[in-house]
């Protein structure tokens, strides 16, 4: 079982590169692809370059994102590789895993499942822990010491968690229409009670709007586009109680409700520029 990651594919963009990878991985215990996009080379051979992780949402795998974001013309001009993960484990067959596209495969919501049968589902350890390993020990050109974070509805509730909790490892964060509390929502009720039990002061570990009450050191403004149209807006993502949270708690955050946008990639795509200068800018201060 090969851990180091072997190319599978390649496709010029921008100058740059986006590659596709696929290892396996001990932490969930299957293979798992991930892409990197590879701006293009510096004519400084020791150059290398910041990273900005991008976390996606329910069904997706580590593909939407890099087809349908056109997120590398910027990231190729700012010299910012973006890393895009798949959002679960794959392959393992556990009963039930398949049975709907709000929870198991597509759906591994960024958290270590505390659950005997979902065990396997440990994305936060993935995302947080082994994925900036392997990149570090396979990527000479990327400096993962210099890392952003960003993602879409349940990969903007991951990215906005990881970031919280792991303040010393990345400079900035941003979330397109982000899961922002999800003990408070049909998705994360659904999802938590099954990957971590009945215990609701378990959730809040992996709960933005509860955990920035605890992690209020932040560097960067949190940037966050939320879709006026979007059809989960008030039902599950309720970003005005993340707002409400920031306010109390003295976070910088910056969040902009985009009237007409809906919860697709068309919306992602309309403002992912943004998003790249934010994290570059951040990745690149002394």
């Amino acid at each position: 079982m090969e851990t180091k990651p072997s190319e599978i594919s390649s496709s010029k963009m921008f100058g740059g590169y986006n590659k596709r990878y696929k290892h396996f991985s001990p932490t969930l215990g299957c293979s798992m692809t991930f892409h990197i996009y590879f701006p293009p080379t510096s004519t400084s051979p020791s150059h290398r370059f910041p990273v900005l992780y991008w976390l996606s949402g329910l069904t997706c795998t580590d593909e939407n994102f890099i087809i349908k974001s056109g997120a590398q013309r910027v990231a190729s001009s700012e010299g910012v590789a973006l890393i895009a993960p798949d959002t679960s484990p794959r392959g393992l067959s556990i009963e039930g895993e398949a049975e709907s596209w709000d929870f198991g495969v597509g759906a591994g919501f960024y958290l270590n499942a505390t659950q005997e049968k979902w065990k396997n589902w440990r994305m936060y350890d993935y995302v947080v822990k082994e994925l900036p390993k392997i990149l570090n020990e396979n990527f000479p050109q990327l400096d993962t010491s210099r890392a952003s974070i960003s993602g879409h509805s349940m990969g903007g509730h991951g990215a906005l968690t990881i970031y919280l909790k792991n303040l010393d490892k990345y400079k900035s964060v941003s979330a397109f229409a982000p899961i922002v509390n999800p003990t408070n929502c049909p998705w994360g009720q659904k999802a938590f009670s099954n990957y971590l039990g009945g215990n609701k002061t378990d959730w809040e570990e992996y709960d933005a709007t509860c955990l920035i009450k605890k992690f209020t050191d932040v560097s960067a403004t949190i940037l966050i586009d939320q879709g006026g149209d979007d059809k989960f807006l008030h039902d599950q993502l309720l970003p005005h109680k993340f707002e409400e949270a920031c306010r109390s708690a003295k976070v910088p955050l910056l969040l902009r409700l985009q009237p007409g946008y809906d919860h697709s990639y068309f919306f992602i795509s309309t403002f992912i520029d943004d998003h790249i200068r934010h994290h570059a800018q951040a990745l690149n201060l002394p």
